[in-house]
Formats: C-alpha cells, sequence, structure tokens
C-alpha cells in the first residue's frame, strides 16, 4: 500500500495547472448511457474513481476511449443493465448510472453504494424521486431493482438538499415523458455543469444554478463536446497549503466565480490573492489567522474544504470553530492531526482549535479523501518528517497531488 512521505518547512513557488472536477466528471461520465451518439469530453481528470467509473460503464457495453485527459463514450451496444458490487462498493457516486439505465432502457439494477466512511449518506432521496417519476424499485440482497417502460413527468421535492440525488433525477427526468419539476435542487456548480452538458445534448432544461429545475422531457438525446469544468475543491485545498506554508504560487486553469466563500475565509487567513480570468495567484508571508466556519450547501462553505482549512487553523495565530453540519463523522482527520502536535477537541459536531506554535512530524494514517488532504497540508507545516499511509483515499480524488506540490518546492515522494 502507497505512502507519502513529507518533509516540512518548504515554502512553495511556482505554478499548478488545476485538473478538471472530479466531482462533476462521474456523473456527466454517467451521462453517456442516456444516448447512442459520441459524448466527447476533456478536461477529464486522472483519478482513481474516474478509472472506477469507466470500468463500471465500460461493463454495461458502453464504449470508452481514453487519450489522457480525453474521453470519448458512445452508448450504441449498451448490452448490461446492472452495477455490480465488486465495481461499486469502494464508490458512492456509482449510484448514477441508476437514473439513466432507468431512463433509456426501463430498467436497472444496482448494488446499494459504498465510498468513503464520513456518513450514512442514504439513496433514498434517489429512489423517492424515481418512484414519483413512475418506478417501480424494489431492494433486495443489497441491489436496487427498478423498472419503469416509461417515466412520466412529476413534481419532485425531496426531504433534503442532495448533490448525487440532484444529477441522478435530473438525468432521469431528460427522457421521460411530460414536466418535471426538481424542487430543493442542490446548486452546485457540478450539478449545473452536469446540466449544461444534458442540454448540449438536446434536453430541455430551465432554471439551471438555481434550486427549481425544470426538465421537459425529450425522445432522445444526441452526442455532444463538451470540456469539465475545473475542480473547485483541489483549487481551495492548494491555497490552504500556501496559507499553511507560505510562499508564492500560480493556480492556472481554475475560476473565481464558484468558490466565493471558501476564497472569502483565505482573504481572513491572511492570503494575498490576484485574480486573472482563469488563474489565480496567491502569497503569503505571516503566520494564519484564525477563521471560524460553518459547513452547509452550496452556495455556503463546503463540506469538502473543511478538513484543509481545520489543518491551517492549527498553526493559526489563535483560536478558531469549526461547525459540520453535512456529514456526521467529518472529523476522522483530528485525532491524526492532534498526533502531528495540533490542539483539537471535539464537541459534537464542532471542532475547538487552538493555533499551536508548531507542529511536529510523525507517522499519520488517513481517514477519508478530504482528511487526506488535510494531512498533507498540516504535514508540509509541520517540522521534520511525516509518513502519512492509506493514501489510496488520496487517489481517489486528486491528479497526481504530490508531483503537482514537488514541482513548486514541497519535499513529498510517494513509497511504493
Amino acid at each position: 500500500m502507497d505512502k507519502l512521505q513529507v518533509v516540512g518547512g518548504k515554502r512553495l513557488q511556482g505554478e499548478i495547472v488545476i485538473s478538471g472536477a472530479k466531482n462533476a466528471a462521474l456523473p456527466i461520465l454517467c451521462a453517456g448511457l442516456l444516448t447512442s451518439g459520441d459524448l466527447e469530453l476533456s478536461n477529464v481528470p486522472r483519478l482513481h474513481d474516474v478509472k472506477t467509473i469507466l470500468k463500471l460503464l465500460a461493463q454495461t457495453g458502453l464504449k470508452v476511449t481514453q487519450d489522457d485527459e480525453r474521453v470519448t463514450l458512445n452508448g450504441s451496444a449498451i448490452t448490461t443493465l446492472e452495477a455490480p458490487y465488486e465495481l461499486v462498493k469502494t464508490m458512492r457516486a456509482s449510484i448514477l448510472v441508476l437514473g439513466p439505465l432507468l431512463a433509456r432502457f426501463g430498467e436497472a439494477k444496482v448494488s446499494l453504494p459504498g465510498g468513503c466512511a464520513i456518513g450514512s449518506r442514504p439513496v433514498d432521496q434517489h429512489i423517492k424521486g424515481l418512484q414519483a417519476l413512475g418506478a417501480e424499485i424494489t431492494i433486495e440482497g443489497g441491489y436496487i431493482y427498478a423498472k419503469c417502460k416509461k417515466l412520466k413527468g412529476a413534481r419532485i421535492r425531496t426531504d433534503m438538499i442532495t448533490v448525487t440525488g440532484t444529477e441522478n433525477l435530473l438525468m432521469a427526468a431528460t427522457l421521460a415523458d411530460g414536466e418535471t419539476i426538481l424542487e430543493n435542487a442542490a446548486r452546485e456548480p457540478e450539478v449545473t455543469d452536469l446540466a449544461n452538458l444534458l442540454v448540449a445534448m438536446g434536453a430541455k432544461i430551465e432554471g439551471i444554478g438555481t434550486d427549481r429545475l425544470v426538465i421537459q422531457g425529450v425522445a432522445e438525446l444526441h452526442g455532444a463536446k463538451h470540456a469539465v469544468i475545473s475542480d473547485r475543491i483541489e483549487a481551495a485545498t492548494f491555497l490552504c497549503a500556501v496559507a499553511a506554508t507560505g510562499g508564492d504560487i500560480l493556480l492556472k486553469n481554475t475560476r473565481t466565480d464558484y468558490f466565493d466563500v471558501a476564497l472569502d475565509k483565505l482573504r481572513e487567513i491572511g492570503l494575498v490573492m490576484t485574480m486573472g480570468s482563469d488563474s489565480i495567484r496567491a502569497q503569503m508571508g505571516g503566520r494564519p489567522k484564525p477563521v471560524s466556519f460553518r459547513t452547509t450547501e452550496y452556495p455556503g462553505f463546503p463540506t469538502d474544504m473543511q478538513a484543509q482549512f481545520m489543518a491551517v487553523n492549527t498553526i493559526a495565530s489563535g483560536s478558531s470553530r469549526i461547525t459540520e453540519t453535512i456529514f456526521e463523522n467529518r472529523f476522522m482527520h483530528v485525532q491524526e492531526m492532534n498526533r502531528l502536535g495540533a490542539s483539537i477537541q471535539t464537541e459534537g459536531n464542532t471542532a475547538h482549535v487552538k493555533g499551536v506554535d508548531k507542529l511536529v512530524g510523525a507517522p499519520v494514517m488517513a481517514t477519508d479523501l478530504r482528511a487526506s488532504a488535510s494531512l498533507v497540508i498540516a504535514a508540509m507545516a509541520a517540522q521534520g518528517t511525516t509518513i502519512i499511509d492509506r493514501i489510496y483515499h488520496l487517489d481517489r480524488g486528486y491528479d497526481r497531488m504530490e508531483v503537482k506540490l514537488s514541482a513548486v518546492g514541497a519535499d513529498i515522494v510517494r513509497i511504493k
């Protein structure tokens, strides 16, 4: 099992190119099931989760052609309407094949999903929405069985805001008869990116970017070309890294209009940022200032950045309070950061962080995807050497992180 060895205390200097967004790429790849035409995608990140979803799609009969960050999908010869447990168990996003398969072929068999152990994240909202569209659904032996000769448009209001639930129901509704209204829809940029792709494929969708999506079903969708948006979480993670270590880096292939809350908090920390049309220059000279925040749905503070900001707060000049409202188990990185000398105490869904003068390297273990990134940041800010175990989590969502950080001066190597 691979590990990362990080020697801390190095300032960052140079350029980093941000990859395509994992959370946009996964549903967009699943949209290839909706058409018999060619879906030509660019800026697809090279991640373990992307490999997994492509393997899952290929076993249905979807033709997959990949050339670096370009992927072409063709769904003219799909024969298997199943997502088996062995491919779904490591990644919750696999549930996103359910809506497209059901909408286009009238049935689907999808294993209940797995993924990071950061919370329950039930799929009941997916099921409730598909049932409203006319699907007959049973759960047996760990599988979701869904059938419906032709989905019918409906008004659906989810009980909670769910990103993958919105994406699944949005894809299903594009091929349903009549009008579907999705209320309480997720507004994340990744949902908007999927919706824009679907429109390019011939879907009729109004309200893109809002919490009320209106979809007029069409008989079929056609192929399209689309570039996946850049990853706002990767960009914000690298900005946290320079905030913790000091230095001067230029992020390229990024946007500033869809993570304003995180950028505002980085300014509070003391990071000086200069915005370009598709770039961010970040400079940090002194010790970080503490920032308190509460995670919530977009456009609020993203739960996917909670751990990375906590890493910066561990060495800040004061105390901070972090409240996690999205996932019930997303403080598992706290005990690992405390092993590095951090002073963090948790009380329910709130973490109290008292900034310390220094962190000291130690062996630590990654517990989930974003926790992995937070430990890399903490290790880069620490004195001495840190060994981070179980970094397969990191590879699920970051495209060669250690390569990108090494290129800007970090002392970080992968140990096989």
